[in-house]
């Protein structure tokens, strides 16, 4: 008597399509995240001390009109009946309005999130194919003057943080030496020519800030495949470096490279709130400072969450170019 191991539907699909099920695998754990994140934003926030009653009210509000408040807020209700009342909202795409101002957070969202992405966007244009041909030079200059001038670069970058790079930018660029084309302050009522011009600082900052790492995980990455044997039979075949490392090198070392510039393209999104304060810039970073300032915990979670559906869908993205960029992830045997 024979005993059969019963195979899973899912187990099977995955041996037929292999590719098919890794992709929908990660958009499954990209959704699972989600709700996650949702859950500890909502309950960090409310396990933050204070109430933001009795910050609108002062001091001296009498007990009654705080809770009066709360009950006009919704803030008597149990937690988890507040959470499902968010997360329902959001499925209707309602983030609410805010505590303090009254105005719908969505609408404010929209116009913040351009700003952020704008700025992240043109960050990202100068940042990637930079830091991609910086670590292509080193890695063609390996341990010549080349390759050791743009290690000290990255280094240097890399030791500085954000605000202090900022602050030494508007340092220089507009208190001790002007320039008209450099403000160190953006307005919202800007059109997007006058935008483009006038973000040159904040965007210096964040390449500044980001693309010591890429350079860095670039060169790496293919140092690692030159390091192996099919490298070394291109070069017996009297392959040129630069065209080994073009056309045989870099291929292969893209799964590491996309990993690299995703996370830093999310940095770019997500941890711009230090830069965009420093230059008072009208993006979601200096909103979501703003709302904490005043303790306006719906403007608050709706950041946070903004931030965390980005940056989990660009690692999921990440992910799936990774897997179609390597055959061994395309085709498991």
């Amino acid at each position: 008597m024979n005993d059969h191991i019963p195979v899973f539907p899912l187990a099977r699909l995955h041996g037929r399509y292999p590719l098919t099920t890794r992709i929908v695998g990660r958009l499954l754990l990209s959704l699972v995240l989600l709700v996650a994140s949702s859950l500890l934003i909502f309950g960090g926030i409310e396990a933050l001390p204070g109430d933001f009653a009795t910050t609108y009210l002062g001091q001296a509000a009498t007990p009654q009109a705080v809770a009066n408040i709360r009950a006009e807020l919704g803030l008597d209700a149990p937690a988890y009946a507040r959470y499902l009342d968010w997360v329902a909202g959001l499925l209707h795409g309602d983030f609410g309005h805010s505590w303090a101002s009254g105005q719908d957070i969505g609408a404010q969202l929209g116009s913040r999130l351009s700003n952020s992405l704008l700025l992240a966007g043109a960050a990202a244009v100068i940042a990637v194919p930079l830091s991609i041909g910086l670590g292509l030079i080193a890695v063609l200059y390996r341990d010549r003057l080349i390759d050791r001038l743009i290690n000290l670069f990255s280094l240097a970058a890399v030791s500085l943080p954000e605000f202090f790079v900022a602050y030494l930018l508007i340092l220089w660029l507009v208190v001790k030496n002007p320039v008209a084309a450099f403000p160190a302050t953006v307005y919202a009522s800007m059109g997007l020519g006058a935008k483009l011009v006038t973000i040159a600082l904040p965007v210096a900052t964040l390449v500044l800030v980001v693309i010591a790492h890429m350079m860095r995980m670039t060169r790496a990455a293919i140092i690692n495949v030159m390091d192996s044997a099919y490298m070394e039979t291109a070069a017996l075949k009297g392959l040129s470096r630069w065209r080994a490392i073009l056309r045989h090198a870099t291929p292969n070392a893209l799964a590491p490279i996309i990993n690299v510039v995703a996370l830093n393209l999310a940095y770019l999104i997500v941890g711009v709130v230090v830069v965009e304060v420093v230059f008072v810039y009208p993006g979601m970073g200096q909103y979501m400072v703003d709302a904490v300032t005043v303790r306006d915990l719906p403007v608050v979670q709706a950041c946070g969450l903004v931030f965390a559906a980005i940056y989990i869908l660009l690692n999921m993205a990440a992910d799936i170019l990774s897997v179609l960029a390597n055959p061994r992830l395309r085709h498991p045997r």
